[in-house]
C-alpha cells in the first residue's frame, strides 16, 4: 500500500496528474523512452553534460544519441538545440502502424529523431520554453530527466509554479542514495497523460494481463518499487522542505566565502526557477591540465574532503564517441576546471569553513 501512497504524494507535490514508482531513475528513463515511441534505429537528442543514465537508456532502446552542448547552468544549450532542429533536420509524412504521421528526420543520417531528453543538471531547471513548441511541431517527444531536481520549480513565464519533470510528455525522478531525499534506490515516472501512466504501470510490473493465470501479452520489466522503500520515501518527503532550506543556506555560505578567493567562484543557479541546490559546483578560472585537476582532487582527499570533477562528457565515452555531436564548444572547455563540492544537507558550518580554508590555502 505504501507504493500507492508514495505515488499519490509525489504526484501532489510535483503537480503531475500521475506518478508511477520504479526501482530506480534509470529504469524510469528506459521505460519512458519506450512509452513515447522510441524504436530501434531511431535517434534521441541528449546533452553530453549528464550522468550516463539517460544516454544508456537511449542505447537500451536500441536507438542512438545525438549530443548537444551545455549552457552556463550545465543544462542542455537551448539555442543550439533549437538551431540544430531548425537547420539540421526536416519533417516528412510517413505511414506508421497504419497511421499517417509527421516525423522529424536527421539530414545527416536519414534516421528519425523520435525524442529529446532534457536533463535538469545538479538541480538546475533547464530552459525549455522554446523546445516545448518546437518538439510539438516536429512530433518529437520531450522527456525530462529530473532525477536531481526534486523540489525545483519554475518561477517565470508560462511554466510558473511548474515542477521540473511535469512540462514535457514525461518526466523522471530519482531517489538514489545521493539525492536530496532517498529511498535507498528508487525512481518515479511523472506524466499528465492517463494512457501513458496506465502503460507505465503495466510494463514496470511484468506486463501482467492476468496475474492469476500468469498471462503476459507483452514483454514486461521487474521495475516496480518495493513497498518498504516506498515507506521510506514517504518519511523522506516530509523533511524535503527542511532539506531544501538547509541546502540554500549551504549554497549561500559557499558563495560568500569562495567568491572572495582569487581564481574561484561557485556556479550560480538559474534566475527563472527556485532551485533545490542539490550540488555546489566550484569554478576554477584557470586552464587546468588533467594532471593539475588530479593534484587538486588528491589534495582534498588527503584532507578527508570528498570532491569530484564533473562527469566525463558522454560524447567522449568509448561506447558513444562515434555518435553525432553539435557545436560542443562549452562542454569541451569546462569539464576540466570544475569540481563538485560536498553539498549534503547534513554539512555543518564548521565543515564548510574547513573546506573553504583548504581551498584558500591551495589557491593562495
Amino acid at each position: 500500500k505504501y507504493v500507492d501512497i508514495f505515488e499519490k504524494k509525489i504526484a501532489k507535490y510535483t503537480g503531475a496528474k500521475y506518478a508511477i514508482a520504479c526501482v530506480n531513475g534509470t529504469s524510469a528513463l528506459q521505460i519512458s523512452l519506450k512509452l513515447v515511441g522510441v524504436k530501434k534505429g531511431d535517434e534521441v537528442i541528449v546533452p553530453s553534460m549528464t550522468f550516463i543514465a539517460p544516454v544508456n537508456a537511449v542505447d537500451y532502446n536500441n536507438a542512438k544519441p545525438i549530443f548537444m552542448d551545455c549552457d552556463k547552468y550545465y543544462n542542455i544549450d537551448l539555442d543550439k538545440t533549437v538551431s540544430f532542429l531548425n537547420e539540421k533536420t526536416h519533417t516528412i509524412n510517413k505511414k506508421i502502424c497504419g497511421k499517417k504521421l509527421t516525423i522529424t528526420v536527421n539530414n545527416k543520417t536519414g534516421n528519425r529523431i523520435s525524442a529529446l531528453i532534457v536533463v535538469h543538471v545538479f538541480g538546475n531547471a533547464a530552459r525549455i520554453n522554446k523546445l516545448v513548441d518546437l518538439c510539438k511541431k516536429k512530433n518529437i517527444a520531450l522527456v525530462e530527466d529530473a532525477a536531481e531536481s526534486i523540489g525545483t520549480f519554475y518561477k517565470l513565464d508560462r511554466y510558473k509554479k511548474k515542477h521540473t519533470g511535469t512540462v514535457g510528455t514525461i518526466g523522471c525522478l530519482s531517489f538514489n542514495g545521493n539525492k536530496i531525499i532517498t529511498t535507498g534506490g528508487g525512481g518515479m515516472i511523472l506524466t499528465n497523460n492517463g494512457k501513458i501512466a496506465k502503460k507505465a504501470k503495466y510494463l514496470t510490473n511484468q506486463a501482467k494481463d492476468d496475474p492469476v493465470y500468469s498471462v503476459h501479452n507483452e514483454v514486461g520489466y521487474n521495475f516496480r518499487l518495493p513497498n518498504i522503500l516506498a515507506a521510506m520515501g514517504l518519511a523522506q518527503l516530509e523533511v524535503l522542505p527542511k532539506y531544501i532550506k538547509r541546502k540554500k543556506i549551504i549554497h549561500e555560505r559557499y558563495k560568500k566565502k569562495i567568491n572572495k578567493i582569487k581564481y574561484l567562484s561557485i556556479s550560480s543557479t538559474p534566475y527563472y526557477a527556485s532551485n533545490n541546490y542539490w550540488l555546489n559546483i566550484l569554478e576554477i578560472k584557470k586552464n587546468l591540465t588533467k594532471q593539475k585537476l588530479s593534484k587538486i582532487i588528491k589534495y582534498f582527499l588527503k584532507n578527508k574532503i570528498e570532491v569530484r570533477p564533473l562527469w566525463y562528457p558522454s560524447h567522449l565515452q568509448n561506447k558513444f564517441k562515434d555518435c553525432q555531436t553539435y557545436k560542443l564548444n562549452n562542454i569541451n572547455k569546462i569539464y576540466k576546471n570544475r569540481l563538485c563540492l560536498p553539498s549534503s544537507s547534513q554539512l555543518t558550518k564548521k565543515q564548510q569553513d574547513f573546506i573553504c580554508k583548504k581551498l584558500k590555502f591551495f589557491f593562495k
